[in-house]
């Protein structure tokens, strides 16, 4: 029996942010942080499962927060859109380091460095078993990676899209400012909109909710967790229709 049959989902979205790859530094890249998360995906990749990611831009260039400085907020979103270039690059540089074919593909054409984005051809990619990383968000300011990540998964066919964080799932507050926050085990994306619980943004939940896409939340932290919940272990929670 291959792998892929032994798990709940043959395709699916990671989505992770800038944050996640600099470990323990306030900024940049941390090499040794990239590699773990490059072995955590590899490890689904070797149950035969498709995968599909998004990574944000937060830990070089965050749109929002250049814009509050004073930039005009769509020259700061573009910024923000090439910071995810880079940290695709990198992952890129970890997964294949590992003997995991990896394609970066940018919304914003950039050739020398990575492919465009042509919907069916990141699909074939992902029938020859590469990893897709999707850069540059969608391609236009005021749109989130968090919306990249559902349009991305959606045209893809995924099955569901995993959201990395540092927290093991979805808690009605912060967990680590609040010792008695309640963690759920699974909720609606109506609930995570009017408890305003800021798992993805607004337009994100919309667009997942509206084409049925599940949206489970588990701890990137958590060595062997994403293979984990994809073998039905582990601790997350489950955003569902």
């Amino acid at each position: 029996m291959p792998e892929a049959d032994k798990t709940a989902f043959k395709r699916v979205m990671l989505k992770i942010s800038g944050e996640a790859l600099m470990g323990d530094q306030g900024f940049g890249l941390h090499p040794p942080t990239v590699e773990r998360i490059a072995q955590e995906v590899k490890s689904v990749h070797d149950l035969g499962v498709e995968i599909c990611m998004v990574i944000g831009g937060g830990n070089i260039f965050r749109g929002l927060q250049g814009s509050a400085q004073g930039m005009e907020r769509t020259t700061a979103d573009y910024m923000g859109m090439l910071a995810t270039v880079m940290n695709a690059l990198a992952m890129q540089g970890a997964l294949e380091s590992l003997g995991v074919y990896t394609r970066v593909i940018s919304a914003i054409p950039m050739d020398q460095v990575c492919e465009p984005y042509i919907r069916r051809r990141a699909v074939r990619h992902l029938e020859k078993k590469r990893v897709c990383i999707f850069a540059a968000g969608t391609g236009n300011p005021y749109f989130t990676t968090d919306t990249a990540a559902a349009l991305r998964a959606t045209e893809m066919s995924c099955q569901a899209i995993f959201m990395g964080k540092q927290v093991d799932g979805i808690y009605d507050s912060d967990p680590k400012k609040n010792p008695d926050a309640k963690r759920f085990d699974d909720i609606t994306y109506d609930e995570v909109l009017m408890k305003n619980l800021k798992v993805m943004d607004a337009s994100a939940i919309a667009l997942c909710r509206d084409n049925k896409m599940p949206l489970i939340v588990f701890s990137l932290d958590e060595p062997g967790g994403f293979r984990g919940i994809l073998a039905g272990e582990g601790t997350y929670t489950t955003v569902h229709s």
